[in-house]
């Protein structure tokens, strides 16, 4: 299946190395351009999805090498079309896989035995297989953004399934959601510009680089190991108030005012312009919420809530005149599920509807026991921009667990069928890409049963 090459590349590749493994007899078994696949590449690989139980159709001698020979092509695409990614992504992903890894493992150090290297080994070798992913991810989406789909073709697709083998549709669920930001005391924001304004001071008396200050403390994690560098973007990938800063500087060795986002409060240095793409570096500081204020937040959530529930007001008109959360006050509350394949573009982007393993873990555990119609009592939401917030949440509606219907899941229908056709695109880029590219297969590899024809080249 197509999707092999989304759900075991991208999950089992995080784990791969190009390196010989010290217990493998190492031999080149494929060539693929100017890249050797190495059977230790394949034997490590298979050892790394038979850890973490990831089946493969086939024989995974033969399934694995052509993968990671897909996956080259990708790579070289993305290098002569100048696709890349900035390495504060790549950062920030992987720093988000060891947290997760090391508190599966019970602790760094039994993380460390178990992989028989130290974290900082472990780190630099998902830096390059992450990276990679992302460039692969980045190819396919840009091979198939154009891929749509018409309402008669997802009619034509359902009335071709069996009503024996109609696709399960897991229970979806619409929520509503009201927060309250805490208060942020004024003491705490003039220390965070005092901060600010000392960092700028001594950058400008040139006793410390812009770089070296982000490094030690920038709040901003996915920047700050990189000197706060954040990589060429446009003016729209920037919100607003940063924006509106950034792009009006023009002397790389100025530092700018301090700027207020949702975010914090940040200072920008310029590094360079090109066209209508900026790259700078920003120091972050988050302002520190006290716990008292969190639960006084709370607490002024739960008197708009007995409102709610007295009747004196709805739901929706409550988050329209009062939520903190700009995403969906206009919408009076509704949640929309931004969540999408990330390798792939998806239709599903802007749909109300929700899987329970879509929403954040704390509204999803909330409304696990609610009823339709139902309002929670308040609770701590840590929302998308990294701050603790206290929040409501309202069940607006909840769909069960069902074979799929022409009329309750076109939407749903609809992924199905650009999926579809977007792995159709894939397989056809794959097989003319194969075609055009120099392959040297090991003799013992000739005979295997591929997914793609034209590896083996007369």
């Amino acid at each position: 299946m197509k999707r092999f090459l989304v759900t075991c590349f991208l999950v089992i590749c995080s784990l791969l190395v190009a390196v010989a493994q010290e217990n493998t007899v190492d031999q080149v078994i494929w060539v693929v351009g100017d890249d050797a696949i190495l059977l230790s590449d394949v034997e490590y690989m298979r050892l790394q999805m038979q850890t973490f139980r990831q089946e493969i159709n086939g024989d995974p001698y033969c399934k694995i090498p052509e993968q990671i020979a897909i996956q080259k092509l990708f790579l070289h695409q993305a290098k002569i079309d100048s696709i890349d990614v900035p390495d504060s992504n790549v950062f920030q992903y992987v720093e988000q896989k060891l947290n997760n890894d090391i508190r599966n493992a019970g602790s760094q150090e039994k993380l460390e035995e178990w992989l028989g290297k130290t974290i900082n080994q472990y780190r630099d070798e998902l830096r390059v297989s992450v990276k990679e992913q992302f460039l692969v991810q980045k190819m396919q989406s840009t091979l198939v953004e154009n891929v749509k789909v018409t309402p008669s073709e997802v009619r034509t697709f359902f009335k071709r399934i069996p009503q024996d083998s109609l696709p399960y549709i897991p229970t979806t669920v619409e929520v509503e959601v009201i927060t309250f930001e805490p208060k942020v005391s004024l003491e705490e924001i003039d220390d965070i510009k005092r901060k600010l304004r000392e960092y700028t001071e001594q950058v400008t008396k040139g006793e410390k680089p812009f770089s070296a200050l982000a490094r030690l403390y920038s709040q901003d994690k996915g920047s700050a190991p990189f000197g706060g560098e954040l990589g060429f973007r446009g003016k729209g990938q920037f919100i607003p108030e940063f924006a509106a800063v950034a792009f009006d500087m023009n002397d790389p060795k100025r530092v700018s005012r301090i700027v207020e986002t949702e975010y914090g409060f940040h200072i920008i240095q310029l590094i360079e312009k090109r066209g209508d793409r900026i790259n700078c570096r920003h120091i972050l500081l988050k302002p520190y919420v006290a716990p008292e204020e969190l639960e006084e937040s709370k607490l002024r959530l739960d008197t708009l809530r007995n409102s709610v529930i007295e009747g004196k007001l709805t739901f929706e008109e409550a988050a329209g005149f009062y939520s903190h959360d700009r995403d969906t006050r206009n919408s009076k509350g509704l949640m929309v599920n931004t969540s999408q394949d990330e390798s792939l573009v998806s239709e599903r982007t802007g749909t109300s509807r929700f899987e329970m393993d879509e929403l954040p873990p704390e509204i999803g555990k909330t409304i696990n026991t609610m009823q339709v119609g139902d309002v929670s009592k308040p609770f701590i939401l840590l929302n998308k921009r990294g701050k603790e917030v206290a929040a409501i949440v309202k069940l607006k509606s909840r769909i069960s667990g069902h074979k799929a219907s022409l009329t309750e899941d076109f939407q749903a229908l609809k992924s199905m069928v650009i999926n579809e056709k977007q792995d159709k695109v894939i397989s056809e880029w794959i097989d003319k890409k194969i075609k055009e590219t120099y392959v040297r297969i090991n003799d013992n590899w000739k005979n295997c049963d591929f997914e793609h024809e034209g590896w083996v080249q007369k």
